[in-house]
């Protein structure tokens, strides 16, 4: 049997921790708009447009929010940054992000969508 390492009240207790650390309004914002900008590119480019099919759902957002304040709590903060949504957003909507069959024959990819959005969504 595997050694226990963190007990089920150490992780209930760590993950309420992340729940509260803080991000701020224009960073929630940011991220409601980058989710918005994989289901509606059109403001983003036309390439981005003809790219997806299908963009992330309204999860996606809360698990990009969430993920975000997992990765700023394991860097020892107590705030979110604009630079820890953009390092785990791939990872995170990677698969929420349907490509198109024109992307597919151009080998794009979901990460140069998602990439393409970092760059073109304004942070707060």
């Amino acid at each position: 049997m595997p050694q226990r390492i963190l007990s089920q009240a150490q992780i209930f207790a760590a993950r309420a921790e992340v729940l509260n650390l803080h991000l701020a309004p224009a960073l929630e914002e940011y991220i409601v708009q980058f989710v918005l900008g994989t289901r509606t590119p059109k403001a983003y480019g036309n390439d981005l447009t003809r790219w997806i099919a299908y963009g992330a759902s309204p999860r996606g957002t809360i698990a990009l929010d969430r993920c975000a304040r997992a990765h700023a709590w394991l860097a020892g903060r107590d705030f979110v940054t604009p630079e820890d949504v953009h390092t785990v957003a791939p990872d995170v909507l990677r698969h929420r992000v349907l490509l198109s069959y024109e992307a597919e024959a151009e080998g794009v990819t979901s990460d140069r969508v998602i990439s393409a959005l970092l760059d073109r969504v304004p942070l707060p």
